[in-house]
């Protein structure tokens, strides 16, 4: 690749409550092969010691890459944080990075060139992952879906493709097209593929270029008591709505609102079903609701209006399934 045409690119490495694997995920990043490159490392107000392993991490280096490190003073979540570090980067390439998963070292090298060869005209490039185990070692490949498959709104929209955003890089100009990912974004590689699909396209590279690690903060918690569930639907419930929100207000930059919106149409009626009847005071209104609630499945409905209204009505079966995880 010519110097000439080689361009800055930023790589933006998040992590929270991630001290144990962030040092890992840092020199990743620091032993990328290519130049220029600048890394933002940015801790989202993590309460434990993710700051300083940070800090230690990068402490005496003298590599070619210049490095920013931050810490916010609030936690803003995976979307919003992305935000931000963009305001805060120069390059024209936008790496996303994890606290718990490691970068190869060529794989800011290896897109960089994919996107040149495709004339910089991609907005997203993704790349294939290596599962790795809480040791650092790589085991079978993750192979994301062919995004260079998807050519219009209408492709994702009838088969939304299979993504993991450890492995994605943007361009800024996609993100200047759109602007920031409000608070409440976790799926944020949902929301960027749709963006590109309905800009200047999208790619999949099939060489494994990131490590990605098992479990991790957005790892599915078991349910073993009906509060369990209760939170994880109310947190899943304002995520959904945050992020269809913006799938619909990005539809409309591209002139594909009425589409989309048609799409969501049962999903955003699920989505604000389930916000009302937990929002809803007392049993009776709350069940008024869940009968009510027309063009949502009955079975959801009533799902959802006995954990809303009488969650202790679930307590043998978690009593059951607590006894068997016991046993286990």
């Amino acid at each position: 690749m010519d110097d000439e045409r080689r361009p800055l690119v930023s790589m933006l490495l998040i992590a929270y409550q991630q001290p144990d694997t962030v040092a890992r995920a840092i020199r990743g990043a620091l032993a990328q092969t290519y130049s220029p490159l600048e890394i933002l490392i940015s801790d989202d107000a993590s309460n434990d010691n993710t700051f300083a392993a940070m800090q230690a991490a990068v402490a005496g280096y003298a590599g070619p890459h210049r490095i920013v490190l931050n810490r916010n003073p609030h936690n803003l979540g995976i979307g919003a944080h992305l935000s931000y570090l963009v305001g805060r980067s120069k390059g024209e390439l936008l790496f996303v990075a994890a606290g718990d998963d490691v970068s190869l070292p060529q794989r800011c090298e290896t897109v960089a060139r994919a996107w040149l060869s495709h004339g910089r005209r991609p907005d997203l490039i993704a790349s294939a992952l290596f599962d790795m185990d809480g040791g650092g070692a790589m085991h079978a490949t993750i192979v994301p879906s062919e995004l260079q498959r998807y050519r219009s709104v209408k492709d994702w929209l009838d088969e939304p493709p299979f993504v993991v955003g450890a492995a994605h890089a943007w361009t800024r100009r996609l993100f200047d097209r759109f602007g920031p990912l409000p608070v409440g974004v976790v799926a944020e590689d949902l929301i960027m593929v749709f963006r590109a699909i309905g800009s200047g396209g999208a790619i999949t590279l099939p060489e494994a270029l990131v490590g990605y690690g098992r479990g991790g903060i957005s790892r599915r918690l078991r349910n073993l008591n009906a509060q369990d569930v209760t939170a994880r639907v109310l947190k899943n419930n304002r995520h959904a709505l945050v992020e269809h929100e913006q799938l619909l207000q990005d539809a409309r930059t591209m002139g594909q609102l009425d589409a989309v919106q048609t799409a969501f149409d049962a999903k955003l009626k699920r989505e604000r079903f389930i916000r009302e009847v937990f929002a809803a005071q007392g049993i009776g209104r709350k069940f008024g609701i869940a009968l009510r609630a027309s063009g949502v499945p009955l079975g959801l409905r009533l799902r959802m209006g006995l954990y809303a209204a009488v969650p202790g009505v679930y307590a043998p079966f978690f009593f059951l399934k607590r006894l068997v995880s016991r046993g286990r």
